[in-house]
């Protein structure tokens, strides 16, 4: 049996037109979402961040390893809780950085114009001037103190918290791009090279690392260790920059990206081989920096226990975290998934 479609009308009517209009505009929305949401990045990653914690722990002397080793789960996973407290506590984010090229006038060196002690540097520069620009050296300082006083009290709740919550900040003071106002690249043309540098090439390369760094030592003075690690971290950043932009002015830009599956969407990331090749540039650069930020994690713990008095933590082997220590995280993760935002100023990648 034949059809015949010469007698079929279509009637064009402006309601039919405009309907067709609205379901090709929402199909286009649709597909540029999908293939174009931003890689995220948060600090080093939530990869990266998990795994420095998670190396740390194998730094620590007798004494400590037994109990972080029962517990390294949790400083594993909860390593990314302040980066999720970034959506539920208010003046989180400054916590994380330090913009200290803000501080350089005329050419000088920003760290001869800047005091490493809180009060000296209130004095000269103010405390909110010092909060929008970052005070990740001072944050650590200020956690090793807290996490001396829980190992003081046995508290197991802020032990485990203050751990996993210095390991971050920590590992956050490694990273170049976390010393300069042009954090994510945006002043140079390169938007992006912040999670690139920071959780794209840790989530490729990471396997092929060498973890071990030997065991942790005290650390008379964590705000001038702390202070250091961001003048390491500053003096890299000129060579993350650089060496991407040189690798992006001969790389062939149709394979500078690839896409991936990352749950229900597909992203857009940096492609393995652009990737590889920025790697190698760098000459372990990045190996170097979660290596620093490990045994220094572990160096830390350390010197809070051993300014502590050295307690016994065999006596928390029967403890365990309180219900009022799960009901924060789950709050903090629940701010963080629906994306509800108080204060997240500072480093938006």
């Amino acid at each position: 049996m034949q059809h015949s479609y010469q007698n079929c009308k279509f009637v064009n009517t402006p309601s039919s037109i405009n309907m067709v209009k609205k379901v090709l505009i929402l199909i286009f929305i649709i597909l540029t979402i999908s293939f174009f949401i931003p890689q995220q990045s948060h600090s080093w990653g939530f990869f990266a961040h998990k795994r420095i914690n998670r190396m740390a722990v194998f730094t620590l002397p007798p004494g400590m390893i037994g109990f972080y080793k029962k517990h390294i789960e949790f400083i594993t996973e909860h390593a990314v809780d302040p980066d999720k407290r970034r959506y539920a506590v208010e003046d989180e984010a400054p916590k994380h950085f330090i913009d200290i090229d803000r501080y350089a006038k005329d050419g000088e060196d920003p760290f001869k114009n800047m005091p490493r002690k809180w009060k000296d540097a209130v004095a000269k520069f103010t405390e909110d001037t010092l909060k929008a620009h970052g005070i990740v050296p001072w944050w650590i300082e200020t956690m090793v103190k807290r996490l001396t006083e829980a190992f003081r009290n046995e508290d197991l709740d802020r032990i485990l918290r203050y751990s996993a919550d210095l390991g971050h900040y920590i590992g956050d003071a490694h990273v170049p791009l976390h010393t300069t106002e042009n954090y994510n690249g945006q002043l140079t043309n390169q938007k992006g090279i912040h999670g690139f540098w920071e959780s794209r090439l840790p989530e490729l390369f990471a396997e092929d690392y060498d973890y071990w760094t030997g065991r942790a030592k005290y650390i008379e003075h964590p705000l001038d260790y702390a202070w250091d690690r961001v003048q390491e971290s500053f003096s890299a950043k000129d060579s993350v920059l650089l060496l991407e932009a040189q690798l992006n002015a001969v790389f062939p830009s149709d394979k500078k990206y690839s896409y991936e599956n990352r749950g229900a969407a597909m992203m857009r990331v940096y492609s393995y081989e652009y990737s590889l090749e920025y790697n190698k540039l760098m000459s372990g650069m990045v190996e170097r920096r979660m290596r620093s930020a490990i045994i220094g994690i572990g160096s830390l713990w350390y010197t809070a226990w051993i300014n502590a008095g050295q307690p016994d933590l065999s006596r928390l082997d029967n403890k365990e975290i309180s219900e009022q220590l799960r009901k924060e995280q789950e709050e903090e993760d629940k701010m963080w998934k629906t994306g509800i935002i108080k204060n997240s100023k500072g480093h938006e990648d």
